[in-house]
């Protein structure tokens, strides 16, 4: 990854910034076949390759249930992540414990490689704040859901570990339409003046909501503007999960390092509605959508270790019924938990106004209690 204005040969993951370079292709390891095109690439960490394949594959099997449990009327509204495992799964796995993940609304892969229990997962999309607070001493934020507004919070979150005399590194993403929102621009500008190892991860699926990338941005691409603020960016593509992995460790290394913020953008693409409260098909066509489904980044990686004689069908089979049977397990526990939940409504209303309950919440909670027994009486 080179410095921005840099001059001489360009880095394969470094993007030209200044005339539009037609025969420029985003950084790619893995052909879209599953062939690899270095195969040094994937030596060192083919047993990794394993465990992202399957938390990539129980990703996606997650994401088709929400959607048919939030169908039926059990779960609430959720941005489902088809399509994007590679990018989330191959840049989360590059930092660890000691490391922040400071997510928007989409990073439900990465939460569970974070170690985000699938139960709490499910509560919190019913819509209890309890399945949020999942692994309380991990260095996780909660997803954000107004657009941008986590940027500033993790560049604050990397100075403040520099200030303390931290290695660690934040990890943060982002979707291409937070790239026109003012609050990208500001924690770009912070992270390069402070220094912040951070790291902004741009997962650009091509759509903000139904607004498309070519009307949101004259720019050629959207990491080069990281380099208006001094930071070193890339693009990768983000349905090979060997090429993000290599990137965001670059990325990494640098941030912990050298103490130097970087941003990468992956190419991507949601095959999902955006929401659950969206239409898709009033603004995208079949084709398109058919075009980044022969790209799948699961089809991908899968194909690359049948090829090694890693995985074969039968392991394929055996690995989604095993997954299978912890959704349908994971199911039965979260309704019960939402069972109990249910009985202490509405009194919840008062658990989770402040750390410890002062006085005057405690007076609060007694008069409601009074009032509620009055009604019921």
């Amino acid at each position: 990854m080179t410095e921005p204005h840099s001059s001489g040969e360009r880095d394969q993951m470094t993007i030209l910034l200044a005339e539009p370079d037609p025969a420029f292709e985003p950084f790619r390891l893995l052909d879209r076949d599953g062939s690899l095109r270095d195969e040094a690439a994937v030596e060192p960490d083919i047993a990794m390759v394993e465990e992202m394949h399957e938390a990539m594959l129980r990703a996606r099997r997650v994401d088709e249930r929400l959607l048919s449990l939030q169908r039926r009327g059990d779960l609430g509204t959720f941005a489902p992540v088809k399509g994007q495992e590679a990018a989330q799964i191959g840049s989360i796995s590059c930092i660890g414990d000691e490391d922040w993940f400071v997510p928007s609304f989409r990073e439900m892969a990465a939460a569970l490689w974070r170690g985000q229990s699938l139960v709490d997962l499910l509560v919190a999309t019913a819509g209890w704040n309890e399945g949020l607070a999942t692994r309380q001493d991990a260095r996780n934020l909660p997803p954000a859901i107004p657009v941008a507004s986590q940027l500033p919070h993790a560049v604050g979150i990397a100075h403040a570990g520099r200030l303390r005399g931290e290695e660690s590194v934040v990890l943060t993403y982002f979707g291409d339409g937070a790239t026109s929102e003012g609050d990208f621009h500001e924690a770009l500008n912070f992270a390069s003046v402070l220094n912040a190892p951070v790291v902004f991860f741009c997962q650009n699926n091509g759509w903000a909501i139904s607004t498309p990338r070519a009307r949101q941005t004259g720019s050629r691409t959207l990491c080069q503007k990281a380099h208006a603020y001094g930071i070193s960016a890339a693009q990768v593509d983000g349905n090979d999960l060997l090429a993000v992995r290599a990137v965001t460790r670059e990325a990494v290394r640098r941030a912990r390092e050298e103490g130097r913020p970087s941003m990468i953008e992956a190419l991507t693409y949601r095959m999902e509605v955006h929401t659950t409260a969206d239409d898709p098909t009033r603004y995208r066509d079949d084709d398109e959508v058919e075009k980044w489904r022969a790209r799948d980044p699961i089809n991908r990686v899968q194909a690359l270790l049948k090829a090694r004689d890693q995985i074969d069908d039968e392991m394929i089979a055996a690995l989604e019924s095993q997954i299978e049977d912890e959704i349908n397990k994971a199911w039965d526990d979260a309704k019960e938990q939402i069972r109990e939940l249910e009985d202490g409504v509405p009194d919840a209303i008062f658990d989770h106004v402040f750390r410890e309950p002062t006085a005057e919440l405690d007076r609060q909670r007694d008069l409601f209690a009074k009032l509620e027994r009055r009604d019921d009486g």
